[in-house]
């Protein structure tokens, strides 16, 4: 009888060992589906940003204009945009912005995005 209790014992942990992996892999899986999320709205951000900014330039609002715009349309889509991380001088427009988020508890996601808008004038008209 005490082989079978040996093999059953081994079973167990076999399963422990089974079990504990399958919760790491999830771990991980979370992490990077955060990571994900993160980059995506990051770059989302950004890239509103820098167009909402051109267009200020565009209709010659200025540069104080067009950096408000970018920080409120930053904010609008879930992201802080500090004033130095617009660049709103010349024909282009560039935004940085850093996201973080915490979709869950113990969990934290970063991503950088950059975006750059250019004004052109329209020939033509």
């Amino acid at each position: 009888m005490s082989r079978g209790t040996g093999q059953a014992g081994a079973a167990g942990l076999l399963v422990v060992v089974a079990v504990a992996f399958a919760a790491a892999l999830g771990a991980q899986v979370v992490r990077l589906g955060a990571h994900a999320v993160a980059a995506a709205r990051a770059q989302t951000a950004a890239d509103a940003a820098a167009l909402a900014a051109a267009d200020t330039l565009a209709l010659g609002r200025g540069a104080d204009a067009a950096r408000a715009t970018a920080i409120a349309t930053a904010r609008e889509n879930g992201a802080r945009l500090e004033p130095g991380e617009c660049d709103c001088t010349g024909r282009f427009v560039t935004v940085t912005r850093t996201v973080t988020k915490r979709p869950v508890a113990g969990v934290v996601a970063h991503a950088r995005a950059e975006a750059a808008a250019e004004i052109r004038p329209i020939l033509g008209r």
